[in-house]
């Protein structure tokens, strides 16, 4: 009996024993069990110039990375360490491989392995094997022009028409020295581009430069031969008067939030002149930003004028400062063209649109904004009444809206305005049948000519 019982005795004490050891084991940090975790921020393509990033993670702690890049040429270690402590976060540079020139292949392969440092799997740790594939170019994109505008103007247009060829293209657009982007369209075929530019009023220099990337991040840039015509515009010294801040000005900050609770004339017009401008124009630079990704085949716009017998009151890009006795007070520049002519006279667009805003807009006042394609759009402030509705199609010489005083105008007139991509340019030039003949229809015409000989 006495051996029976140390027998059982014992068998608890080892079973208790095993428990424990079990439980040890299952909770321990140094038995962890979670394998390290791969990560790879990248899209599945290699120009084997530039290294790429791993994040490596692990809860017990990396004791060994290694890196191995599998190509027709055989195995190649880019990237191994052991590490004397430990590491739970590792960002690895993977640089390219010395046999970078010998590589043909299109695709190859990249072995990550990582070992930690954790007693579990019998002292052997966890282990984690990645492998990711990559597309390899190593070309940029090619890129040529077809046909642009001779010339750009201060606060002008000019159009561009050119061709990129890249089978793994990720992005194109224009970009000016100032960092504006303008976006392309299709042009008639696979490959060719077409976009209108704009030399931004406030810019004293232009360059326009196309940029062409792929997925790889090959990047391909090239210049426009634009000449450059400065252009000087008009500085207004206008003196503000105790009559006009106690009237239109007073009356004006009755409309605006951002006026309320200010009991200044001077500050209320610096407010209105300044922050409520800003917000309106920023309404009319967002809608006019928006280019629809279509295939454009051909661009027929006709000479601007939308108000017949319309007089020229205010000129574009006038520098208007205002003077409160004898001191600048604030400034603005008018970014558009007002004409005159009878009270509530017609305003009848010469092409056909598509009205993208028909509604009141601060200083603008009832203010319609069309669409004509390629970027190009129009607007049409300080109207009476409004005769067209969001998402109406406009045809040629339809009468879109009344002349009037709404928003911030002191007499019955009309703000007509034109922007490419957000950007307001010479009404002028859009008014003149002969610019837009040289300047956007010869373009597209040469530009088809060359497509179809190719």
């Amino acid at each position: 009996m006495g051996k029976n019982k140390s027998k059982s005795k014992l068998s608890i004490i080892l079973l208790i024993l095993i428990i424990a050891g079990s439980f040890f084991v299952y909770t321990s940090e140094i038995f962890e069990r979670n394998k390290p975790t791969i990560e790879l921020n990248n899209n599945g393509y290699w120009n084997l110039k530039k290294a790429l990033n791993i994040s490596i993670t692990d809860e017990s702690g990396v004791k060994l990375h290694k890196v191995t890049l599998v190509s027709a040429n055989g195995k190649e270690i880019l990237s191994y360490e052991q590490y004397i402590k430990p590491q739970q976060l590792l960002n690895i540079e993977v640089k390219p491989p010395r046999s970078i020139f010998s590589i043909k292949e299109k695709v190859i392969r990249l072995i990550v392995e990582v070992h930690d440092v954790s007693s579990w799997n019998f002292m052997k740790g966890n282990k984690t094997i990645k492998e990711f594939k990559f597309i390899i170019d190593k070309k940029r994109p090619q890129s040529s022009i077809l046909s642009n505008s001779y010339k750009i103007t201060r606060g002008g247009s000019a159009l561009v028409i050119f061709k990129i060829q890249d089978e793994n293209l990720e992005d194109i657009y224009i970009e000016l020295n100032n960092k504006k982007k303008f976006k392309a369209q299709t042009f008639y075929g696979e490959g060719y581009y077409i976009a209108l530019l704009a030399w931004p009023l406030k810019n004293k220099t232009f360059k326009a430069t196309i940029v062409a990337k792929d997925y790889a991040g090959n990047i391909s840039k090239t210049h426009i031969p634009l000449y450059i015509k400065q252009k000087k515009y008009k500085v207004s010294k206008i003196k503000i008067s105790d009559n006009f801040l106690k009237g239109k000005i007073a009356d004006l900050a009755e409309e605006f939030e951002e006026t309320q609770g200010l009991t200044d004339s001077v500050e209320q017009f610096k407010m209105i002149n300044e922050n409520v401008r800003a917000k309106n124009e920023k309404l009319i630079h967002d809608l006019s930003s928006i280019l629809p990704d279509t295939i454009v085949k051909g661009f027929n716009i006709k000479k601007m004028y939308p108000l017949k017998n319309g007089k020229v009151v205010a000129s574009f890009g006038d520098h208007r400062k205002y003077l409160y006795k004898g001191r600048e007070i604030s400034e603005s520049y008018h970014l558009g063209l007002d004409l005159a002519s009878n009270a509530m006279a017609s305003i009848k667009p010469q092409n056909f649109a598509k009205v993208v805003y028909s509604d009141y807009n601060g200083l603008y006042g009832n203010m319609p904004m069309l669409y004509h394609g390629l970027g190009l759009y129009t607007i049409y402030g300080h109207c009476s009444s409004t005769n067209v509705n969001v998402d109406d199609m406009v045809e040629a010489k339809m009468d879109i809206a009344k002349t009037g005083k709404s928003g911030y105008a002191m007499g019955d007139h009309l703000h007509f305005g034109v922007l490419v991509q957000g950007i307001e340019v010479r009404p002028e030039e859009w008014m003149d049948r002969e610019w837009i003949k040289l300047n956007i229809s010869d373009i597209i015409e040469d530009a088809k000519e060359i497509i179809n000989k190719s």
